[in-house]
């Protein structure tokens, strides 16, 4: 069977037969991949921890006619051991590691964007670089923005003109502010609208959970590292996946 070496990251793992186990990754160059690990639920598996959920491995995959096969298998990095040791950063690694799978829905097409946003999540979160509910929720929203579903944070999705206190910190100069500045948020309609322009399903905002969504697409540390934690903004990150995704991430609702 033909041969290719990779490095990816494991997403989720299911039983086959007796011994084996379906290994679901993310990888560098061929994309998402799902291939079998032989005898790897044996307790003198040759594979050990490293085709675990959250590992980063350097893997040789045999092709195959239904399902690759991995020959070999070498830890590069292992995030598992430090993620799992605090439960809220566990519960963070379930939310990227299931956007991922759900974003990349054909299998041997490379995703070199979505695979560097992955492995980059679950190093700061094994690092503790910054809050963890802050990692997922910037995770989720730059894997969207890559995928081309980002929010439009600056103006007005209907009439176009600049809000008032929008993402980018404007005041309405070189633009009036619609309807004195109030702003409200529609995931279907693509993201901010004024009060004069906004449709029924739109919800109230204010700047401060613009201004966080805004940092959460962007990766803007500064802000999102002393930003409270806001319910708000958990649930609309949590809608905007599921809209777009057309299925729900169910790892965030643990979270909430």
């Amino acid at each position: 069977m033909p041969l290719f070496h990779d490095e990816g990251v494991v997403l989720r793992t299911a039983k086959l037969g007796e011994a084996d186990r379906i290994i679901t990754m993310l990888t560098r160059d061929h994309g998402k991949i799902r291939a079998v690990a032989k005898g790897v639920r044996r307790v003198k598996s040759r594979f050990g921890g490293r085709l675990e959920p959250f590992m980063r491995v350097d893997v040789l995959v045999a092709t195959g006619h239904s399902l690759d096969v991995i020959s070999q298998a070498e830890s590069i990095t292992a995030y598992a051991a430090a993620i799992c040791a605090d439960y809220e950063a566990y519960g963070v690694a379930n939310v990227i590691v299931e956007t991922a799978d759900k974003i990349v829905t054909a299998e041997g097409e490379r995703a070199a964007a979505q695979y560097t946003l992955l492995r980059g999540a679950l190093n700061a979160l094994a690092k503790r670089m910054h809050p963890a509910k802050a990692i997922g929720q910037s995770y989720v929203m730059r894997a969207l923005m890559a995928a081309g579903w980002a929010p439009r944070l600056e103006s007005c999705v209907v009439c176009g003109r600049r809000l008032a206190g929008g993402a980018d910190g404007a005041d309405g100069a070189g633009g009036l502010g619609c309807a004195g500045g109030a702003m409200y948020l529609s995931v279907a309609g693509g993201g901010v609208m004024c009060a004069a322009d906004r449709t029924p399903d739109a919800k109230r905002v204010d700047a401060g959970q613009v201004g966080r969504l805004a940092a959460a697409l962007h990766g803007d540390w500064s802000v999102l590292d002393h930003a409270p934690d806001d319910p708000q903004v958990t649930r609309i990150v949590e809608e905007w996946g599921e809209y777009y995704l057309e299925r729900p991430i169910r790892s965030l609702r643990l979270l909430d």
